[in-house]
C-alpha cells in the first residue's frame, strides 16, 4: 500500500473507536464475509476464566459485511498500523489481511481488515443467538463490559443506517437479561 491512501475496515469496535487519526469515513461493504460474535475474547471483553465474545469478520462465501471505510490521515500510516497490530492481534486470534473495499461513492479501494482464524482457540463461530446474549449479558474485561462493545456497535449501526437484525436481536435480548437480573 506503499504510495497510496491507507484504508481500514471497521465492522465492530473501529466504528465508534477507532483510535487513529482518520481523514475520511465512508459506508464501505466486504464481500465474502460476515459479521458476527464468533470469537471469544479474552482480554478486551471477557478474561481467560470467564470470555466475553467480539465481533469478527468470518469468511462466509456469498455473504456481505456492510461497515466503514475509515482512510488514515496521510503521514500517519505507520504508526496506525502498528496501532492496530497492537490492539487487534493481541491473542492472534484475527489475522491481518488486504482485502478489496467498495465505497458506498463507488470507488472500491483495498483496505486493512482483520479476519478471524477459524482455526484459532478462540473461534467460536456457529453459537446460537441466545448462548451469545448470555455470555455478553455477563463478561467484563480490560476495556469494560461485553455489554458496552455490543450496545455502542448497535448504536453507532443505526446512526449509519447499516441493518445488522442479529446484532438488533442481541442487543434487545441482552437488555431484557440484564432487567431481569436487576429485578428478580
Amino acid at each position: 500500500m506503499q504510495g497510496k491512501p491507507m484504508w481500514v475496515f471497521g465492522y465492530g469496535s473501529l466504528l465508534w473507536n477507532p483510535g487513529f487519526p482518520v481523514a475520511e469515513q465512508r459506508v464501505a461493504t466486504l464481500a465474502d464475509h460476515a459479521r458476527s460474535f464468533c470469537m471469544r475474547s479474552i482480554h478486551h471483553r471477557g478474561t481467560e476464566e470467564a470470555p466475553g465474545l467480539v465481533l469478527a469478520l468470518d469468511p462466509e462465501p456469498g455473504s456481505v459485511c456492510t461497515g466503514l471505510g475509515l482512510r488514515v490521515e496521510p503521514g500517519a500510516e505507520a504508526a496506525t498500523l502498528q496501532y492496530l497490530r497492537d490492539r487487534e492481534l493481541i491473542s492472534s486470534a484475527y489475522v491481518e489481511r488486504v482485502l478489496p473495499l467498495d465505497l458506498d461513492d463507488g470507488r472500491r479501494v483495498e483496505a486493512v481488515a482483520y479476519v478471524v482464524d477459524t482455526a484459532h482457540v478462540q473461534y467460536c463461530g456457529g453459537l446460537a443467538l441466545e448462548e451469545q446474549a448470555r455470555i455478553i449479558a455477563r463478561a467484563v474485561g480490560g476495556r469494560g463490559p461485553n455489554t458496552e462493545y455490543l450496545f455502542n456497535t448497535v448504536a453507532h449501526l443505526h446512526q449509519m443506517e447499516i441493518p445488522d437484525p442479529a446484532l438488533d436481536w442481541l442487543d434487545a435480548r441482552v437488555r431484557e437479561i440484564l432487567t431481569a437480573a436487576q429485578n428478580p
